[in-house]
């Protein structure tokens, strides 16, 4: 009966165009298109984020020269919260056991033992325990709600809120403007609907490292015109800050402990004249001798608790955010 198998000729059509589509694939092999492919999609990936990564977050993407531009509005403090910010210490460095990315302990108040461990390095007098402090200093990042008023690279975030985060860098310029150094400035409250100021936000790589120094405040005008139905509906879409330095988004001192002692490895030890800072011991040896990372831990009590985070020492205060970018990049 006709129709019940394919006709001789259809068949022999199916099969070429199958044996094109092979020949085509193993022709953009050849040429190299395939690579080309995949290397787009990668890149592509490596711009917009995992598929698991927290879509409340807007980040301001950059081309491949490392610039980017958008215009963003800073927006007040979510209902129930006084401050429109959220800070957050961090640490993020690679050891020979992997990468230490944690909270800091610091940022509620407590001790830390990245923290404990830098200050014994950097107290020890020796140049690459200082430089090795320096490597794993704490990273200052604060987090806000945004508008995004425009995002040329992706229109579809305009109109729409976010969480920001961002480092000192950017944090110096909203201070900046609340308290202008000059009497011909005025100030502006960066996070006020109707007083505040669009603020222009340009990255440029300058020297490998992120650069906010182009950045600025435009002059101060109600968002969206002062129109309070849309203020107050933006309002209400802002996401709560407190939550986001819970107790429970920090590892315990114990766990964090653990944690660095599996990314120092067994190989890792502490200077004498660190320990010696750290028991502030009067004793001397004829030969200086270290031990290992886990039991200096012991003697860290009476310099580290003496002093508090607030007066950490100069290699925790700057901003190491496009440090650590870069760091992750080379990797």
């Amino acid at each position: 009966m006709q129709g019940v198998n394919p006709p001789i000729h259809s068949i022999r059509r199916i099969l070429r165009v199958k044996l094109m589509t092979f020949a085509n694939l193993k022709k953009q092999s050849r040429l190299g298109n395939l690579t080309s492919k995949l290397t787009k999609e990668i890149e592509k990936m490596n711009t917009t984020g995992s598929s698991n990564a927290d879509d409340r977050l807007w980040k301001l993407e950059v081309d491949k020269a490392g610039n980017g531009y958008a215009v963003i509005r800073f927006l007040p403090a979510p209902d129930g919260e006084e401050l429109p910010w959220a800070k957050v210490w961090s640490h993020a460095f690679q050891g020979p056991g992997g990468w230490y990315i944690e909270n800091s302990l610091t940022t509620l108040g407590g001790k830390d033992p990245v923290s404990e461990y830098n200050r014994l390095l950097w107290n020890s007098g020796n140049d690459a325990d200082k430089d090795l402090a320096r490597k794993q200093k704490r990273k200052l990042t604060y987090i806000s709600n945004i508008y995004v008023v425009k995002d040329p690279t992706n229109p579809e975030n305009e109109g729409k809120v976010f969480l920001y985060k961002f480092g000192k860098k950017i944090f110096d310029k909203l201070t900046a403007a609340m308290q202008p150094e000059f009497e011909d400035e005025e100030a502006i409250d960066p996070f006020d609907f109707w007083k505040g100021a669009n603020f222009k936000l340009k990255i440029r790589k300058v020297a490998g490292f992120i650069n906010y120094d182009k950045s600025e405040f435009d002059i101060s005008t109600p968002l969206l015109d002062g129109d309070d139905g849309k203020l107050e509906e933006i309002w209400n879409k802002q996401y709560p800050l407190q939550p986001l330095i819970g107790d429970d988004q920090f590892k315990s001192y114990d766990e964090l402990k653990a944690r660095l002692m599996s990314v120092l490895g067994s190989g890792r030890s502490i200077p004498a004249s660190a320990e010696a800072v750290s028991e502030k011991s009067t004793q001397t040896t004829s030969e200086p001798t270290s031990e290992s990372a886990e039991s200096a831990f012991g003697n860290m009590k009476s310099e580290s608790e003496a002093s508090s985070d607030s007066s950490e020492s100069s290699f925790e205060e700057d901003d190491a955010m496009s440090y650590f970018e870069k760091l992750a990049n080379e990797n």
